[in-house]
């Protein structure tokens, strides 16, 4: 029986922008990997050509998400139903179907519910901070640790399915000396590091202060190109340009890796940089 790995993050294109060459690298050693998503993206900015043949943005980027999936060899796609959050500030935020005014509990429930039926080896979610301190990404990854404790506590929403407790959890996040890079190379450009992204809205200054151990290191090199045409296929969210400006050349330069903090079982002090998820699991 091959091994599973499940990665549960908030919208279409997160599977490839941050883990998709670790997504990738399994699947092509012939594990299965599946994705669970929280939203469908409604709230990210979207250039009107793009929704040419569509009817709204989420059915867009859904089809982004999917054609990405077969790119990187997913075996499942699911999603949670809530609609995008949107960043801090946004008149997204107020919407009653966004993802971060469902109590933790109740997302949790959903989430639960998968892995019990996909019974996955490893479940990936994001760091405490969500990465960039998006607001859907840290209510994901507190509603995927809730639901990973209690997976195999049989009175954990009963509904959702028989106990079944994963092997380990694992919190991907930005590598720091990747942040400190970008925050001196960006001014050599023209650009500020403190209003990174898309919308201007991200600050990598910031960002690069909040430190997260790396336990696992992966090399994704082998998958470098299953990852850049995941990545393309988020056209509508940058992803030609960020395989090939400022970030492309950066990864290029010090190498394509992606980076773990191992959160269950809990690590001690001795532990050594591992290059694999599977090993001391």
């Amino acid at each position: 029986m091959s091994k599973k790995i499940l990665a549960v993050l908030a919208h279409p294109d997160d599977e490839s922008f941050g883990l998709g060459g670790t997504l990738a690298l399994y699947a092509k050693r012939g594990y299965e990997t599946y994705y669970v998503c929280a939203t469908r993206g409604e709230a990210g900015t979207v250039d009107p050509e793009f929704l040419n043949g569509f009817k709204d943005t989420a059915e867009m980027r859904t089809n982004e998400l999917m054609r990405a999936a077969k790119e990187l060899g997913l075996k499942e796609v699911h999603f949670l139903g809530y609609r995008d959050s949107g960043m801090p500030g946004m008149e997204a935020n107020k919407h009653p179907d966004a993802q971060i005014n469902h109590p933790v509990d109740v997302v949790a429930g959903k989430v639960v519910k998968h892995i019990r039926e996909i019974k996955p080896d490893i479940v990936i979610t994001f760091d405490p901070i969500g990465g960039y301190k998006h607001p859907d990404h840290i209510h994901i990854h507190k509603a995927t640790v809730l639901a990973f404790e209690k997976a195999g506590d049989a009175s954990f929403h009963p509904d959702a399915g028989a106990p079944f407790k994963p092997s380990a959890l694992y919190y991907q996040i930005f590598p720091r000396w990747f942040l400190r890079v970008m925050t001196r190379l960006m001014p050599l450009i023209g650009k500020d590091p403190t209003k990174w992204g898309r919308n201007g809205d991200i600050n990598l200054k910031e960002l690069a202060e909040v430190d997260f151990p790396v336990h696992v290191r992966l090399n994704v090199r082998a998958v470098s190109e299953e990852k850049r045409k995941a990545s393309e296929q988020h056209a509508s969210q940058g992803g030609i340009q960020m395989r090939r400006g400022l970030m492309g050349f950066v990864t290029k330069v010090f190498g394509e890796k992606e980076d773990f903090m191992r959160a269950y079982p809990p690590v001690n002090g001795s532990h050594r940089r591992q290059s694999d998820l599977f090993d001391g699991i």
